[in-house]
């Protein structure tokens, strides 16, 4: 099993495209349809490593990314984002904290 480098709730920059985002979900190896990789992840990443959910800083979308495109922020960083809330909880040190599942 691949070990995630980053957790739920790290705050993340991309280090293609240079935006911001938070990290609400991961996958231990690649889980989309080979349609969408041989489409959209143009830059090939491995498949057998982690990837990750992310909601993007003020632009309201939600991407998926290979754990080699992203860098994890120095400091905590406002993520502007409408699903922000729905899955964290205010913020432990330089992360969102996740809020805790319903019972």
């Amino acid at each position: 099993m691949n070990e995630a480098h980053f957790a739920i709730g790290t705050i993340i920059k991309h280090k293609l495209f240079n935006y911001y985002g938070v990290i609400y979900d991961v996958d231990a190896i690649f889980m989309g349809s080979e349609d969408w990789y041989e489409n959209v992840a143009r830059t090939k990443p491995p498949k057998d490593k982690p990837w990750y959910h992310i909601l993007v800083d003020e632009q309201g979308i939600e991407t998926y990314v290979a754990e080699r495109n992203l860098e994890s922020c120095k400091h905590f960083r406002e993520i502007s984002h409408p699903l922000v809330d729905v899955y964290f909880n205010g913020r432990d040190k330089n992360q969102y904290a996740v809020k805790s599942p319903m019972v």
